[in-house]
């Protein structure tokens, strides 16, 4: 499908009423897992598209150009607050991040394994490992705090058990920016890969700042904490990532064509007719707001938008799945790295004063007081052992133990062994 040749909606009848804006949540005993991870992914998708606008809007000087941001702003926070409200109310916040982190697992996972710029596959595969982390720590505090085992709530579609683990991730953020890509030469999957897993990181990110303070418990506020930290650090890898020598509203072409692009991947995948039904309505009315950045694009900067995107076609859906192999390839082979700069480094390649282990006496001075240890630590006590849904034992040795939460492993030379990453397509490093 091109968007560009399809025919635009009016842009004031993509205004809804009330009425019209409440729709009928999902029942989140019989909703499918992919379902409940595209709603997620399509809310950090618009949430990212609405506060480009407000950003840009603080970047130019034209009241015109201004208005017209301020417009299509109105009509996507819209989309955003109509999507969110398919979460039901019987959905716990905790049961909701479960959908969050397999969301950031399987997303990452589909994006990696069609990336062709070898630099930018391995930022999603370094960040993978952790977010895999992240789910694992989570599910541990849902079983403890309501009951609930999370391999229900993924479908068993995505496993549970430790990745890198999450004491390991905590950086000194100048290790996570990375080079950026230019929009004009790279593939265009790559741009759109940039784009959209930064937008999911972000929602995630926002997600775990606004929650912390309302968990109903210490050990949970803390847990929400630590991973909002390391979100932080996972927004500005991928941001950085992105091209940030595009104009903005050649950015702003970008940002319609990303969005056109998932709900027309999420229209062709979804298998929940209602839900379906949204993403068909909601890519009618990007469509409009394509068609206005080009107008703007034009009328601003005098480029039509295939100087910015010559090929129109979108590539390949994406399509959300499991990916249980490709993520234990990665956890065989790279568990032991760290950002340092540009790339990643194994631990044993950092020199002792490095940033990494600075930071690491700083924000880890005893793993006593880590909370993604603490929520292992007391399920171990409580239960026996660590929840987990596995597939196979886990591929890193080190990390098969249920009885103990490794806080070396990711963090410590040596303490376990890893290869390297590996492009698509050649499998060169």
């Amino acid at each position: 499908m091109n968007p560009f040749n399809e025919k635009p909606i009016n842009l004031l009848s993509s205004f809804q009423n009330w009425k019209q804006l409440y729709p009928k949540s999902y029942d989140k005993h019989e909703v499918d897992p992919y379902t409940k991870t595209r709603i997620i992914l399509m809310n950090g998708t618009e949430f990212e598209a609405n506060w480009f606008s407000h950003n840009m809007a603080r970047h130019v000087t034209d009241n015109d150009l201004r208005r017209e941001l301020a417009v299509t702003r109105s009509i996507e926070k819209q989309q955003q607050i109509k999507i969110s409200l398919l979460k039901p109310c019987d959905e716990s916040a905790l049961e909701h991040t479960i959908g969050y982190e397999q969301l950031a697992v399987d997303l990452t996972a589909e994006l990696a394994k069609r990336e062709s710029d070898c630099y930018v596959k391995k930022a999603l595969d370094f960040a993978l490992l952790e977010d895999f982390d992240h789910l694992y720590r989570y599910a541990n505090l849902l079983e403890m705090d309501e009951g609930i085992k999370a391999e229900r709530l993924v479908g068993r579609y995505t496993e549970i058990m430790p990745g890198r683990p999450t004491i390991a991730h905590h950086r000194f953020n100048k290790d996570n920016v990375k080079r950026g890509i230019n929009s004009k030469t790279a593939d265009k999957q790559t741009v759109l890969n940039t784009m959209i897993i930064t937008a999911a990181e972000q929602q995630t990110m926002n997600y775990y700042m606004n929650i912390t303070n309302l968990a109903t418990n210490d050990l949970a506020r803390k847990v929400y904490m630590e991973i909002a930290q390391v979100e932080e650090e996972h927004v500005t890898q991928y941001e950085s990532l992105m091209d940030s020598s595009a104009s903005w509203l050649e950015m702003l072409l970008w940002h319609e064509y990303c969005e056109c692009y998932l709900y027309w991947s999420c229209m062709v995948t979804e298998t929940d007719a209602y839900v379906k039904s949204l993403w068909e309505e909601n890519l009618e009315i990007e469509i409009s707001h394509l068609k206005k950045a080009c107008e703007l694009l034009e009328k601003y900067e005098g480029k039509t938008w295939q100087e910015v995107i010559p090929d129109g076609e979108f590539p390949a859906p994406i399509s959300l799945h499991e990916n249980i192999q490709y993520v234990r390839d990665i956890l065989d082979t790279t568990v032991q790295f760290t950002g340092l700069l540009d790339d990643y480094v194994k631990l044993s390649e950092l020199p002792s004063d490095a940033n990494f282990f600075q930071y690491q006496n700083i924000i880890n001075p005893t793993i006593e007081i880590v909370p993604s240890h603490l929520v292992i630590d007391k399920h171990i006590r409580g239960y026996g052992k660590d929840y987990r849904f596995e597939t196979a034992p886990n591929p890193v040795k080190e990390l098969r133990n249920r009885t103990v939460d490794n806080t070396q492993v990711g963090r410590v030379p040596y303490t376990a062994t890893s290869t390297d990453f590996f492009c698509n397509f050649n499998k060169e490093k």
